[in-house]
């Protein structure tokens, strides 16, 4: 097996305990951390998208992935701007 496949499988498994810790992130008691949190698991879903298309070769992954990111920010952005005026 190729080392670079060995650590694109190391990444996915520290991909997914990231995630585990962002759902508990999101789960803490102010918007904030909330807003942090889930900012920060849509991007460990798109990064491990990114990782999982290029190993298995699927098609669109990376299109999928960077529509994720995109629309991650902006609504993280519209939602503290949000927060801010009230």
């Amino acid at each position: 097996m190729d080392i670079l496949i060995i650590s694109k499988y190391i990444l996915i498994l520290a991909l997914i305990i990231f995630m585990f810790a962002a759902i508990r992130i999101v789960t803490h008691k102010t918007i904030a951390m909330a807003l942090i949190g889930c900012a920060t698991f849509s991007l460990a879903i798109s990064v491990l998208l990114l990782t999982v298309g290029d190993i298995y070769a699927i098609e669109f992954y990376s299109d999928i992935a960077l529509a994720l990111l995109l629309l991650g920010v902006v609504g993280t952005i519209a939602f503290a701007m949000a927060l801010r005026r009230t």
